[in-house]
């Protein structure tokens, strides 16, 4: 044991991953990519007479969700026993004193080791093994089969960051329990540890307060929502709502907890405040007659006022927050504040004077660190976005990059933690393919690509200011995603090339990460994930020439594939132009693409006109 855990611990230290070794011709397509994956010969095959060998309850939760798997889709569970070092078949939980959330998963013919330091340890080793079995593991009804092979080999594996994160806006949509369990359990099968859910906006308040039982009782809802972009001036004249109690709270809690997942609530301050401003307008500045929840999207100038009862309110609702999510970190949004209420604001002003700020920026520097106080006096720490930067840093906060990787370089060099959550490289609310045939999004496009060779640890750093880097986190606005389906669609598979940048120890490998992600691509399908598919799809784009001309490129992410193409409008085949190289059309020209293999075709035909 101990010579196992030294080989760990000395592979944990060598950048870059290996997987060598391929005796069966059968490649390992795990998704995050473990740090070392040694292939051997054989198959060990689970059967309905295999002995599980774990202890303690902890442990034995992480089996019972490998015999929830196995009841589902095979109709049997496994037998546990306690662990017995004298047996030599079966599957062994092992305590090997592991780091935190780190594990290693042996497969010879007549056993299965994982190896683990903590519960967390234990779990990923399952995901990993489910991910070396076949697909049909994750399917969502009864499989004729009733064995199940898993290839020979040895993995050692840990993460890069200790945050590993996605988030979910509620507020512009709301989405109910059900999906939310869903979610995290995509987030867990990639070894995502942390749930950033935004709770409150300008559209919408979803959390109960008790001692404010308006912010949902009115604050949950908006008279009729924009159709199309903020912009555009049309509402659908629907009313629109949804709140999470207390008690579905604590049971999403506890359900993540159960996955490794921590929740980390946003409670939006100062600003993106309009839905509780318009349940109790004495938090507010005081400069308007009328305030109600936002319909549209977009930041609002309604802000809350740093007076005294503002500040009463946010802590009581800061007291039942922390009570009902454990988290160490409490997430105050703290972006997108407009001064311009401040600036008219007769306190506000006579409130810069009397502690003797500069202007407003370091009014919410003043506001942000009386909230810090207050959170760190309840043994918690705040998160917010770059915005809280402004007019200085509060004293234990942390950063979450959005505009881009200053806000987290600035804090790194600040010896504040950061994670790196940049638009567009990590927000998954934009385009992930040519607007012109996708879906409303938010901006973009940000392909698949770009998420993962982004490197979130930036070189401007030292060595001592990268460490300040936690981790990442991939962010999803849902003003354009009213439906879980579209969430799935817009996440994934792009969430896999966040989620590998943040566990993965490994270099990046585009051309390895397409092909294991192609595989991957089976087990969504099995989970009824809507993934997009335009991995499978050739990306047309025109570049500017004359006002007579375009240059076009096509590009692919499938690998192994030929991108074909036509210029007449006509559906490409196998005999169509083969793409080598950029080439220019006129303004009677349309460009068909398609990717192709062994002469089928691999996905949709894409089309784009020059008009």
């Amino acid at each position: 044991m101990k010579r196992l855990v030294s080989i760990f611990i000395i592979l944990a230290l060598v950048p870059g991953c290996r997987q060598s070794g391929n005796p069966d011709g059968e490649a390992i397509n795990v998704i995050p990519q473990p740090s070392h994956i040694q292939r051997d010969e054989g198959h060990f095959t689970i059967t309905k007479r295999t002995v599980v060998y774990a202890g303690g309850e902890e442990i034995l939760r992480t089996v019972g969700f490998l015999n929830d798997r196995l009841s589902s889709v095979s109709g049997f569970t496994l037998k546990t026993s306690d662990v017995d070092f004298t047996r030599n078949e079966g599957i062994f939980f092992l305590d090997a004193g592991l780091p935190s959330e780190a594990y290693a998963l042996h497969v010879e013919p007549s056993r299965i080791v994982i190896e683990y330091g903590d519960g967390a340890g234990a779990f990923y080793g399952l995901q990993t093994l489910f991910q070396l079995m076949d697909t049909d593991i994750f399917a969502s009804s009864r499989q004729s089969r009733k064995t199940w092979d898993v290839p020979c080999c040895s993995i050692e594996d840990s993460p890069r960051f200790s945050y590993r994160g996605m988030h979910l806006d509620c507020c512009l949509h709301f989405f109910d329990m059900d999906f939310l369990k869903r979610y995290i359990d995509l987030m867990a099968l990639h070894k995502v540890n942390r749930f950033h859910w935004h709770l409150t906006e300008d559209q919408g308040w979803r959390l109960e307060i008790k001692k404010y039982p308006l912010l949902t009782e009115k604050g949950q809802w908006r008279k009729e929502t924009v159709i199309g972009s903020l912009s555009s001036g049309i509402y659908d004249g629907k009313p629109y709502g949804g709140y999470y109690t207390q008690e579905q709270v604590r049971e999403l809690v506890a359900y993540a907890a159960e996955r490794y997942v921590t929740i980390i609530p946003e409670i939006e301050m100062p600003g993106h405040a309009l839905a509780a401003i318009s349940c109790y307008p004495s938090l507010s500045c005081g400069l308007e007659e009328h305030y109600e929840t936002a319909t549209r999207w977009g930041v609002f100038r309604q802000v809350y006022c740093p007076k005294e009862e503002t500040f009463a309110f946010l802590e009581d609702v800061l007291d039942e927050v922390m009570e009902l999510f454990p988290s160490k970190l409490i997430h105050i949004g703290g972006d997108e504040c407009p001064k311009t209420s401040w600036k008219q604001c007769a306190h506000c002003r006579s409130l810069i004077k009397k502690l003797g700020l500069r202007d407003e920026f370091e009014l919410q520097s003043w506001f942000i660190r009386r909230i810090e106080k207050y959170v760190n006096s309840k043994g918690r720490e705040i998160i917010g976005w770059d915005e809280i930067l402004q007019g200085g840093l509060a004293p234990n906060a942390k950063v979450m990059s959005w505009l881009g990787e200053e806000g987290g370089i600035k804090a790194a060099k600040q010896h504040h933690y950061a994670v790196m959550a940049p638009y567009p490289k990590y927000y998954l609310d934009y385009w992930q393919g040519d607007p012109d045939s996708e879906p409303l999004a938010m901006g973009g496009p940000t392909m698949l690509r770009t998420m993962y060779e982004y490197d979130p640890v930036p070189d401007s750093l030292t060595p001592e200011e990268q460490r300040y880097i936690m981790g990442v986190e991939g962010c999803v606005w849902t003003e354009y995603m009213p439906t879980p389906q579209r969430v799935e669609y817009m996440a994934w598979p792009r969430m896999c090339a966040i989620a590998e940048s943040g566990w993965t120890t490994a270099e990046k490998d585009w051309d390895g990460f397409t092909r294991r992600l192609e595989a991957h691509f089976a087990r969504l399908d099995r989970l009824g994930v809507g993934a997009c598919r335009n991995f499978f799809s050739p990306y047309i784009e025109f570049h500017k020439d004359t006002a007579y001309d375009k240059v076009v490129t096509i590009t692919a992410d499938l690998p192994d594939a030929e991108i074909r193409y036509t210029l007449d409008g006509s559906v490409p085949g196998p005999d169509s132009a083969l793409y080598e190289i950029p080439f220019v059309i006129n303004r009677s020209q349309t460009v068909s693409a398609a990717l192709f293999r062994d002469g089928k075709i691999a996905g949709e035909v894409k089309t784009k006109s020059f008009n």
